[in-house]
């Protein structure tokens, strides 16, 4: 069984949503500020679907 990762990066964005590596990283901060996150802290992949309206199942899909 493999596990899948549960934390997303900036570049995983950029690949989910085609946009730069820069607006990953702004997506993180604005998900981190509205979910009041210190800065130390990870942004799950559920937070990230939650927040974009995805499905949580197409993100795995991009998830390595």
């Amino acid at each position: 069984m493999r596990l899948k990762r549960i934390i997303i990066y900036p570049k995983d964005i950029q690949r989910i949503t085609g946009k730069s590596e820069r607006y990953g990283r702004y997506m993180i901060k604005k998900i981190k500020d509205e979910l009041q996150k210190e800065s130390h802290q990870f942004v799950t992949t559920h937070e990230f679907a939650e927040y974009a309206g995805i499905d949580m199942e197409f993100v795995e899909e991009f998830i390595d």
